[in-house]
């Protein structure tokens, strides 16, 4: 394992600030490079370490950032600090930032159509030269190839994806071969927080590492996915157990 990367139960992620990242992105979209972004906080994480399957397609990204102070507490507890959070959606706020500057292409892939359109004018309103190479709704038959075809015809720099997880891993592990250039990003529901259909947590409560409790108060319904947290805390706990023996 490269000191660049720091492995928390299995998953390798990047040792990296958020800004960095980004830079090492624009590098690879230069280069026309095909680059498969992941974005895991611990319930993906725990669910990789669970699911042989799904891990497999994580095996398959090119970097997997730290989208969760869990992420980043469990990396320091394991005695290999990461520096920051990377998330999901601040990633790809930058990401847009740099398809403005450079008028770079994107597709746009996920959420309920009214989400889409929306977010699709949102991104008209505050990247005026980004080109949207084309867009589809989360809601579509998985042995259909339309979107597929479609990306391969238009060739966007920049392809993200609203499927939450797995099936936005799933969807790109199984088809980047089919493409020859793209950015590829699984950014779960950073539609509905740029559409306005959920509010992003207060400065406030990031700075203070409790996002995750301000979604569970604002959509109790999030509760059986919170139970993901000690579980994965647990893990954690046992292999820093397991390393100092």
């Amino acid at each position: 394992m490269s000191e660049r990367f720091v492995e928390v139960l299995g998953v390798p992620f990047i040792n990296t600030t958020k800004d960095q990242f980004v830079a090492r992105l624009g590098e690879h979209l230069n280069k026309e490079d095909k680059t498969f972004v992941v974005t895991a906080n611990p319930e993906i994480v725990l669910h990789a370490y669970e699911d042989k399957t799904y891990r497999e397609y994580l095996d398959r990204a090119t970097y997997i950032t730290a989208d969760g102070i869990g992420v980043v507490k469990a990396a320091g507890m394991l005695g290999h600090p990461l520096p920051e959070r990377v998330t999901g959606f601040d990633t790809f706020m930058d990401l847009l930032e740099l398809a403005n500057e450079k008028s770079y292409s994107i597709y746009l892939l996920g959420a309920k159509d009214e989400v889409l359109q929306k977010t699709i004018a949102e991104i008209n309103r505050q990247f005026p030269n980004v080109v949207i190479a084309g867009s589809h709704h989360g809601f579509f038959d998985w042995s259909e190839t339309k979107i597929e075809d479609e990306i391969k015809e238009k060739k966007p720099d920049m392809v993200f994806l609203a499927l939450g997880f797995p099936r936005q891993e799933k969807w790109i592990a199984e088809r980047m071969d089919q493409f020859d250039k793209g950015l590829f990003m699984g950014i779960g529901g950073s539609f509905d927080v740029l559409a306005g259909e959920v509010q992003r947590a207060p400065e406030f409560w990031q700075k203070v590492h409790l996002e995750w409790f301000y979604r569970l108060v604002k959509q109790p319904s999030r509760w059986r996915r919170m139970l993901a947290l000690p579980i994965f805390a647990g893990k954690v706990l046992r292999e820093k157990r397991r390393a100092k023996k």
